[in-house]
């Protein structure tokens, strides 16, 4: 089965968290010496040109990823073959209601509200054209992350800054369960993370390094959810 259409085929979205050294420091968290994950609901994706969604009275902040698309059922493999289990890539934003989840740490409870609203995760959706095939990056480790809010840079980094590789990533998760065609992974974000609010305009974009122009984008509006939330 092929991953490309991962919104229908994938069934979960693993995100790594603190896996750029200074977002963990500005965030005021340990530097992990393990892999730290957590789970988001597919519901939360958001195609390319939407408008993300942010609950009333939540602060939500943005975090640029580079997404790995999973190709092919992988149990316990090895870092050193787990790049043959990788069948392309995408640009992701994983949104964070930063008060939700500040709230949920200080008690010792999931982030699953502070991070699965809909909306949650805006991505260049992996079908035809926009997806990134895996010969496109031939180093995911060295892969330049940018995003704007309105027209100001906001986060800026490289994949070389992150403490653990996508090959790691995938071996870890896969020696706890296991990860299937369509599966999207969350590589991790640099610093700059910060608030969005209604009527702010995100875009991003990812560029291989030493390519002249990026590979791909993102935009998308910002607006004021509607619904029956109350924090």
């Amino acid at each position: 089965m092929s991953a490309r259409n991962f919104f229908n085929t994938g069934r979960k979205i693993v995100a790594i968290g603190r896996n750029f050294s200074e977002h963990a420091k500005e965030l005021g968290n340990a530097v992990p010496t393990t892999p730290f994950f957590f789970l988001k609901p597919t519901s939360s994706f958001l195609a390319n040109g939407g408008s993300i969604e942010v609950p009333q009275g939540c602060d939500v902040h943005h975090e640029i990823e580079l997404a790995a698309i999973i190709g092919r059922e992988a149990r316990d493999v090895p870092a050193s073959k787990a790049m043959d289990y990788v069948d392309g890539y995408a640009l992701a934003i994983d949104m964070t209601a930063r008060d939700l989840q500040a709230k949920a740490k200080a008690k010792g409870l999931p982030w699953s509200a502070a991070k699965g609203f809909d909306t949650f995760t805006p991505i260049r959706q992996a079908i035809f054209i926009d997806f990134i095939p895996k010969s496109a990056i031939s180093d995911p480790q060295n892969v330049d992350l940018w995003l704007k809010v309105n027209d100001t840079i906001k986060q800026s980094g490289n994949t070389k800054d992150m403490i653990f590789e996508t090959s790691a990533l995938i071996a870890y998760v896969s020696t706890i369960m296991k990860l299937e065609a369509g599966d999207v992974l969350l590589t991790g974000t640099p610093s700059g993370v910060g608030p969005i609010r209604p009527g702010d305009i995100v875009t991003a974009g990812l560029k291989p390094f030493g390519a002249e122009k990026d590979l791909i984008n993102l935009k998308f509006d910002v607006i004021e959810r509607k619904g029956n939330y109350k924090d």
